[in-house]
């Protein structure tokens, strides 16, 4: 055990230890701001405050971890070694030149997107807008670099403190927006979809629609024995998240209700984690999201665990509090459609934090770094992907964190001469975490 002496104990100090000492680094710590109770510990400690109490290891703070509320933050980000880093301090006792701490509140808090900002179309916080992109870190899971940074310290001053061993992962997560293209629509939408085909002069589309709805061909969207088999052959904590919402605008998904898309979700969760991938209507309604959790738990006949937002659309709080309430337990949609990166700055995952309430809340949330569903990105090529993903897989296996990667149905079926996505999902799947 560590003692950390604080000037006070407030919920953002507790949350941003607790992730940084216990989830990332795997130490349990305990919180005094009593000087009595630190001077009399004779086992591992160190002090965080504005100015040291003696001669023990010191970290000096900023202010925002004793603060509550909204503030406008001046953020000055600096080179630091191979990192960055920001919220500087000046203290020629302090172990690190920056508040470790405050950072990593910052960063996981979201702290920026409850500030004033440019949303985009679909009312998002932009990737562009975030501080990780415009100062050169959103592709590093910042925070836990300067976490082993931080054990490292300790280690240097205490070297017989335990830290448990924590193990990189990979949980691959599958985003099915449709769960077929062709398959199961109906009489209308099937005859409106050849007369669009033949309009646009996709004549090899129409003749691939036609088969599968006489039952010649399988649905291009129908890649789920592939998963399956992928399951099989290497057990993963992978997730495949439906979108069960009505007919709209966002949502062309078949009926919920339908028999065979049922059945279909039923086969699949035998072998795969099922979650719900909410719609864009119920990211705005309580009601709405409501009426999806209770038809995934119905079709799979458990309650559900696993979200993720359409379009990664995330208001905070909004969707997060949401799901809060319906005591969803993990929510995957913490990253950015346009840009590829660690939005939270880490690959861990991590409790939400609100900052209205000032509270940690029991969701845990999954942040991802690669999503094959980007829209914004730049015509794929099959080299460049498969380097870029396997670049954040080493970056989080050398921190010891989660690797997750979205993909898609769509991505991962041949309808558009992106038949590579397989082999990328396959390669990431059984290559081993050790």
């Amino acid at each position: 055990m560590l003692l950390i002496h604080v000037q006070k104990v407030t919920p953002r100090v507790s949350y941003t230890f607790k992730q940084i000492c216990k989830r990332i680094l795997g130490f349990e710590v305990d919180l005094t701001s009593k000087i009595e109770s630190f001077i009399a510990h004779d086992g591992p400690k160190f002090s965080y405050g504005k100015q040291p109490l003696g001669k023990e290891l010191y970290f000096q703070s900023v202010d925002l971890l004793f603060q509550q509320g909204l503030d406008e933050v001046e953020i000055h980000v600096f080179d630091w070694e191979e990192t960055k880093c920001f919220f500087e301090v000046k203290h020629s006792d302090a172990a690190m030149p920056f508040d470790i701490f405050a950072a990593t509140f910052y960063l996981l808090s979201r702290y920026e997107e409850y500030l004033p900002h440019v949303k985009d179309s679909l009312g998002r916080f932009p990737g562009s807008e975030s501080l990780g992109y415009m100062h050169n870190f959103l592709q590093d899971p910042i925070i836990d670099i300067w976490a082993y940074k931080f054990k490292n310290i300790i280690t240097e001053k205490y070297p017989d403190i335990k830290f448990l061993d924590k193990k990189f992962t990979t949980i691959p997560v599958i985003s099915i927006t449709q769960t077929f293209v062709y398959k199961n629509k109906g009489i209308l939408r099937s005859i409106g979809g050849i007369l669009r085909d033949l309009g646009e002069l996709k004549l090899e589309r129409c003749i691939d629609r036609i088969k599968v709805i006489l039952g010649l061909k399988k649905d291009p969207y129908d890649i789920f024995d592939f998963v399956i088999e992928l399951q099989k052959n290497k057990e993963r904590k992978a997730k495949v998240l439906f979108g069960l919402g009505d007919y709209s605008t966002y949502e062309k998904n078949i009926s919920y209700n339908h028999p065979k898309h049922q059945n279909l979700i039923k086969h699949i969760a035998d072998y795969v984690d099922v979650g719900l991938k909410i719609s864009f209507e119920a990211l705005n309604s309580l009601q709405v999201l409501k009426k999806e959790k209770l038809r995934i738990e119905a079709i799979q006949n458990r309650r559900l665990q696993y979200t993720m937002c359409s379009f990664f659309k995330i208001r905070i709080p909004g969707p997060y509090r949401d799901l809060i309430e319906l005591e969803v337990a993990e929510d995957y949609s913490m990253g950015y459609s346009d840009y590829s990166g660690f939005r939270a700055g880490t690959c861990t995952p991590f409790m939400f934090y609100d900052l209205d309430y000032e509270v940690q809340t029991p969701l845990m949330v999954f942040p991802f770094c690669f999503a094959a569903v980007s829209n914004n990105k730049e015509v794929y090529r099959e080299e460049l992907v498969k380097k870029e993903i396997l670049e954040y897989r080493n970056k989080v296996k050398k921190v010891n964190g989660n690797f997750i990667p979205i993909f898609s149905n769509s991505s991962l079926s041949d309808l558009d001469g992106k038949s590579f996505w397989k082999s990328i999902l396959t390669e990431i799947w059984n290559t081993e975490d050790e």
